[in-house]
C-alpha cells in the first residue's frame, strides 16, 4: 500500500471516536470529530507554536516540566488546570522507564482529551423530536446574536422549526439586528419596543411557540458585565419566566464566550453559572488569534461542556464540539517523514 493511501485511511483513534460519537447529538446535530478538528485548526496551530518545540527535547528534566507548565499557562489553560494536567502527565511519564519527550506529547493529548470528555458527560443530548428553549447570555461583544443566527440556520437545515426572541431590549439596534437575521433566515422574531421589558418578550415567545407548534426557541439577551448586579438580576428574571412557561419544552442556558478573552472567559463562566446556571458553552471567534486553552480551563475548573464552536461570520461557520477532534487539533500526531 502506498504511503499516500495509508495516510488517507482513518486511524484506529479516529474510527473509535467516530463510533462513540455516531449517536451523540446536540439539538439533533451529530457530533463530528472531523468538523471540530477542521474548525479548530488555526487555534491548534497557535497552541502548537507555544508548546510544540518542547517535544523535541532529549531529556525530561525539571526544566522540561517547568517549560511545559509555562507554555500551557501562556496558552490560556490557567494555573489550576495546568498544574493538574502536568501532574497527571508527569506521573504517567515517570512510570515509564524509557519515556522521552516525544512520548509526553501523546500522554498530554490523552489527558487533554480526558479532561474535555469528563466535562462533556451529562451535556446536551436533545432528541430530534424534543422541543427546547435556549437562553443565550454573555458579556457585550462576544457574538451572541450572530451565534443565534448560526444555530437557527443549522437547525432549519436539520428540519427543525425555529422561533427567535429579541429579549435584548437594551442595546441600540439589537432588536433590528435580530429581526434582520430572521428575515434572511425566514424565521419569525418575537420583539417589543426598544427599552421594553425583556421578560415580557420571553413570555410572549413561549406563548407564540406553543401556539405555532415551534420546537426550538432561541432567546437573545442584553450583553452585560458579570459584575453588574442589577443587570444579572434582570437576566435571572427572564430565566424565571422561561422556567415558569416552559411546560414540555426542555430549558437550557447557553453561555457565549469569545475564545480570545483568555482567563477572563473563565471568570465570566463562573459568574454566570453562579447567577442562573449554565448548561453549556458556545465558544466564538475560534481563529488564529485564540490559543485554545480557555476550553481546557472551562472544562477543567467548571466542568462545563462546550456545545458549539464558531470560527467566522458566515452562517456556516459553526460546528458542534468534539473533545477528541479538539485535542487532536491542539496536539496533532507528528507528520511522518
Amino acid at each position: 500500500m502506498s504511503e499516500a493511501k495509508r495516510r488517507s485511511r482513518p486511524t484506529p483513534r479516529e474510527r473509535a471516536s467516530a463510533r462513540n460519537c455516531q449517536e451523540e447529538k446536540i439539538f439533533g446535530f451529530r457530533k463530528r470529530p472531523d468538523r471540530t478538528r477542521e474548525a479548530a485548526a488555526k487555534t491548534g496551530a497557535a497552541f502548537s507554536r507555544l508548546i510544540g518545540g518542547l517535544f523535541s527535547r532529549d531529556t525530561l528534566d525539571d526544566d522540561f516540566w517547568d517549560s511545559l507548565e509555562e507554555a500551557l499557562i501562556m496558552a490560556d489553560v490557567g494555573m489550576k488546570t495546568t498544574m493538574e494536567l502536568v501532574a497527571r502527565v508527569r506521573e504517567k511519564a515517570d512510570s515509564r522507564k524509557a519515556c522521552a519527550a516525544p512520548v509526553v506529547r501523546g500522554l498530554l493529548r490523552s489527558e487533554i482529551t480526558d479532561t474535555l470528555q469528563r466535562a462533556q458527560k451529562g451535556g446536551a443530548g436533545l432528541a430530534d423530536d424534543q422541543a427546547a428553549v435556549v437562553l443565550f447570555f454573555g458579556v457585550n461583544g462576544v457574538g451572541k446574536t450572530t451565534s443565534i443566527a448560526k444555530l437557527a440556520h443549522s437547525a432549519r437545515g436539520e428540519g427543525r422549526s425555529v422561533l427567535l426572541a429579541a429579549a435584548d431590549t437594551f442595546r441600540a439596534g439589537a432588536i433590528e439586528q435580530l429581526q434582520e437575521w430572521g428575515r434572511r433566515l425566514g424565521v419569525d422574531v418575537i420583539a417589543h419596543r426598544a427599552g421594553g421589558d425583556p421578560g415580557a418578550v420571553a413570555f410572549d415567545a413561549m406563548a407564540a411557540a406553543r401556539a405555532r407548534g415551534t420546537d426550538l426557541i432561541l432567546v437573545d439577551t442584553a450583553g452585560r458585565l458579570h459584575t453588574k448586579h442589577n443587570l444579572m438580576e434582570e437576566l435571572k428574571k427572564v430565566d424565571r419566566i422561561i422556567a415558569a412557561q416552559a411546560g414540555d419544552f426542555a430549558r437550557y442556558g447557553l453561555l457565549v464566550i469569545d475564545s480570545a478573552t483568555g482567563q477572563n472567559g473563565l471568570i465570566q463562566a463562573r459568574a454566570f453559572s453562579e447567577a442562573i446556571g449554565c448548561d453549556g458553552v458556545f465558544l466564538t471567534k475560534l481563529d488564529g488569534t485564540a490559543k485554545g486553552g480557555i476550553v481546557l480551563a472551562i472544562a477543567g475548573e467548571m466542568r462545563l461542556p462546550v456545545w458549539f464552536i464558531g470560527t467566522g461570520e458566515s452562517l456556516g461557520d459553526l460546528s458542534t464540539f468534539d473533545p477528541v477532534g479538539f485535542a487532536d487539533a491542539l496536539i496533532p500526531e507528528p507528520t511522518e517523514a
